[in-house]
């Protein structure tokens, strides 16, 4: 006969399995927070939180941060990226060449303008607002250009980045993040960009949401994490070295694609925005952080001459983010990952030697310029010169 459990005995069970969920507890946080890269401990805390079960807390505590420190409307812009372009060079070291030499030469090589200026969008323009100016050449050929702008005509004190890259001259790599999509066994390229492949180093870029909020799938080395959806919007890494920006035909991925991102639909398609972005913004456009907001987002497009477009900025809704990229010139775009934590766009220069190069933000954003010379936990692109 089975004796009836004591009180003590009942308490003594209790404060066992107690010990043993703060156990778990605490070594599942803890090795989030051991974990190596550079996201802040905010981030991986929100992360943890998001992949368990947590999300609606962290989306509150980020919808409750903007109620209190929301975006300033008017002003002008207090950054130095216009006086740069204004005269100033853009980029401290050499602009990088196909093969940079092992040490830098001590006089810049001169910027040399050649895209078409955008049309500012708050009018009177600031002096410098919506010029190009180049700060990466390959063989003499400029194959990054940047610009600045605001957003719309309230948020006058925040300029958006515009990178303007060659297609013809530029090849892209797709990365994986360890945590996601994770399981780097499965994929040819690492979380980091390694040492050997820095020397031809361009640029990067940070990928789209989380796989499983991105309605899509991340594809490389013929697997796949998540699902490839079709009619998501795709940017489509292939064998000969050009990409593209598409909506996904829902088809096997032929054997001379190498990579595919997938995150949200279009943006733009056959250089029209798609309407009614401003409807349904919460479900159609992601999860992390109310989108009807004007927060950090990017975004990137390809253009009719087959050139790409990337666009970032602080004080973006979905509206205007695909308004800037159709002003610089897409014909299809994407809208990639929001929130400060989680955008980057870094060019670089040559550095004492060839594999170290020197890492340069186009805007002022939370992330560090060597981000991806340290394991990530997001997927991102690396660009380099063909």
């Amino acid at each position: 006969m089975l004796k009836r459990p004591t009180k003590r005995t009942t308490l003594i069970s209790l404060a066992v399995v107690l010990a043993i969920f703060i156990g778990s507890l605490s070594w599942s946080i803890g090795s989030v927070l051991a974990a190596p890269g550079t996201d802040s401990v905010a981030a991986r805390l929100a992360e943890w939180g998001r992949d368990h079960g947590l999300g609606f807390v962290v989306t509150a505590g980020e919808n409750l941060q903007y109620w209190l420190n929301p975006p300033k409307i008017g002003g002008k812009p207090t950054g130095t990226e216009l006086q740069d372009l204004n005269g100033q060079t853009v980029s401290p070291s050499p602009l990088p060449t196909a093969n940079p030499t092992s040490s830098p030469t001590p006089t810049p090589t001169p910027l040399v303008p050649i895209h078409d200026p955008l049309q500012p969008i708050v009018s009177p323009a600031l002096n410098g607002e919506g010029t190009f100016k180049t700060v990466v050449k390959v063989n003499e050929q400029p194959v990054i250009q940047i610009a600045y702008l605001r957003p719309d005509g309230q948020h006058t004190s925040y300029l958006s980045g515009v990178a303007w890259m060659s297609g013809s001259q530029l090849t892209f790599v797709q990365h994986p993040g360890f945590s996601d999509p994770g399981h780097l066994n499965l994929w040819t390229q690492p979380s980091i960009i390694p040492v050997a492949q820095r020397a031809s180093l361009v640029a990067t870029f940070n990928g789209g949401f989380k796989i499983k909020n991105s309605r899509g799938g991340f594809y490389a080395d013929g697997n796949t994490a998540g699902t490839l959806v079709k009619g998501a919007a795709s940017l489509v890494i292939y064998a000969d070295g050009h990409s593209d920006i598409l909506s996904w035909s829902g088809k096997k991925p032929d054997p001379d694609i190498v990579s595919i991102r997938q995150n949200l639909a279009l943006l733009i398609d056959n250089g029209q925005v798609t309407p009614n972005l401003d409807k349904n913004v919460l479900a159609n456009w992601g999860w992390t952080l109310k989108n009807e907001y004007f927060v950090w987002r990017t975004g990137i497009g390809i253009t009719a001459s087959g050139d790409f477009v990337f666009v970032a900025g602080n004080a973006l809704s979905i509206q205007s983010l695909a308004n800037l990229l159709l002003r610089a010139g897409s014909v299809r775009a994407m809208e990639l990952d929001i929130n400060p934590e989680w955008i980057s766009y870094m060019w670089y220069t040559p550095g004492v030697t060839a594999t170290s190069p020197i890492p340069h933000k186009l805007l002022d954003f939370a992330r560090p310029a060597d981000r991806y010379f340290q394991p990530t936990s997001r997927d991102f692109f690396a660009v380099y010169a063909k």
